[in-house]
C-alpha cells in the first residue's frame, strides 16, 4: 500500500487532547512538557493539546480540568524545536477568544469539530484562524451518522469556509473498512482540500480503517501514541508507523523513540489501559461517542446499571457529543425499568 495522494502524509499526535478524556482531564504541565519533548524529538509533526472537549471545555458538563489548558498549551510550545502544537475547538464550546488566546501562545493549527450535520457553524471560527495565519482544519465528527452524501455537502461547507482539509472523524470507532473507502473516497471526489482521518479503536479496527483512508488519499492522520484516547483508544502511532515503515512509507519520525516513549512515559501516566472491552466493545457495536465511556460508567455504577445497556440506549437514541447530560437521564430511566 503506497499512499495514492502526491501531498505527503501528516500525523497529529492527539494523545494529550483526545487521551485527556482517558485520564479524566488530570494532564499535569510537567506531564505534558515530557510527553511534548518526547514527542518532538522524535519528529512528531503536530501535537494537539487542549481539553479532551477542545478549548473550553472544562466544565462541569465535559470534566474540569486539573490544569488550566492554556497553561498546556504555553508548556508544549516551550518544548517545541521542530513539532508544531495544535488545537481543537467545538463551536458552543470554545470560541474565538480560546482560539486567539491559544494562537498568542503559539499554537499554530486549530481542528475546528463540529457534528457531521452541522459544518455551517464553523465558519467564523475556520475565517478567523485563516486570519490569524493558523493552519485551519475541518472535523466532522460522528462522520458515521449521516449518509455519505450529506457527508460530502458538509465537507464542501467546510472547504469554502477556508478549511484546508476535512477530516473523517470516526468518533465512535464504528465504522468498518468497507465504509471508512467510501466516505474517503467520496470526499477525495468532491473536493479540492486534503482530506483527514480520525480513528477509534472501539471495534479493533483503527489501524486498518487508517491504512485504508490513506490509500483512498487521506494525508492528515490522526494517531496516539500508547493508544491513549477515549475509549479502547486511537489509532496506536507507533503501530501505525511500524506498518507504514514495511510497506515502504517514511513518514520522518523515529519509530524506536515513538516505541520508546510509548513505553516509558506515556503508560506511566495512564488512569486505565485503552483496550477493547465490554464498555468500548459497546460503544463502537452501538456507534456512540466514544468519550462516554467514562460517564456511562460513573452513570451505571450510580444506577445500579450495566453500562453496556446505557450506551445501546445512547445510540439507539442517537446521542452525540456535547449529550453528556443524557448519560444520566437513560441511567435514571433503566434503573426505574428494572
Amino acid at each position: 500500500m503506497i499512499p495514492t495522494s502526491t501531498v505527503p502524509v501528516r500525523i497529529t499526535e492527539v494523545c494529550l487532547r483526545d487521551g485527556s478524556h482517558a485520564v479524566a482531564h488530570q494532564f499535569t504541565v510537567e506531564q505534558v512538557r515530557e510527553v511534548t519533548r518526547a514527542l518532538d524529538d522524535a519528529g512528531m509533526h503536530y501535537i494537539e493539546v487542549s481539553h479532551g472537549d477542545g478549548l473550553g471545555g472544562s466544565t462541569l458538563q465535559y470534566g474540569r480540568s486539573l490544569v488550566d489548558e492554556m497553561k498546556l498549551i504555553e508548556a508544549a510550545v516551550e518544548q517545541c524545536k521542530q513539532s508544531k502544537v495544535a488545537v481543537l475547538l467545538i463551536p458552543g464550546i470554545g470560541t474565538v477568544h480560546e482560539l486567539k488566546q491559544a494562537h498568542s501562545l503559539g499554537a499554530k493549527l486549530v481542528r475546528v469539530a463540529t457534528h457531521v450535520t452541522e459544518a455551517d457553524v464553523s465558519a467564523q471560527h475556520l475565517q478567523v484562524a485563516r486570519e490569524l495565519g493558523m493552519e485551519a482544519l475541518g472535523f466532522l465528527m460522528m462522520a458515521h451518522s449521516a449518509p455519505v452524501d450529506v457527508l460530502v455537502e458538509q465537507a464542501k461547507l467546510m472547504e469554502s469556509y477556508g478549511a484546508q482539509a476535512v477530516y473523517v472523524t470516526d468518533s465512535a470507532g464504528t465504522l468498518l473498512p468497507e465504509q471508512v473507502q467510501e466516505r474517503v473516497r467520496a470526499l477525495r471526489n468532491a473536493v479540492s482540500c486534503e482530506i483527514g482521518f480520525h480513528a477509534h479503536n472501539n471495534l479493533s479496527l483503527a489501524v486498518a480503517n487508517t491504512l485504508i483512508a490513506i490509500q483512498e488519499g487521506a494525508t492528515r492522520i490522526d494517531s496516539s501514541v500508547r493508544c491513549l484516547g477515549a475509549g479502547s483508544g486511537n489509532t496506536q502511532t507507533e503501530a501505525l508507523l511500524a506498518v507504514l515503515e514495511r510497506r515502504g512509507v517514511d513518514l520522518g519520525i523515529d519509530l524506536f523513540k515513538m516505541m520508546d516513549l510509548a513505553e516509558d512515559i506515556v503508560a506511566p501516566i495512564m488512569h486505565r489501559v485503552p483496550e477493547v472491552n465490554k464498555g468500548s466493545l459497546a460503544m463502537g457495536f452501538a456507534g456512540v461517542y466514544s468519550s462516554f465511556l467514562l460517564h456511562a460508567e460513573r452513570a451505571g455504577k450510580r444506577f445500579g446499571v450495566d453500562p453496556r445497556n446505557i450506551l445501546i440506549e445512547l445510540g439507539r437514541r442517537k446521542a452525540v457529543g456535547g449529550q453528556e447530560d443524557m448519560i444520566v437521564d437513560v441511567a435514571a430511566e433503566l434503573a426505574k425499568q428494572k
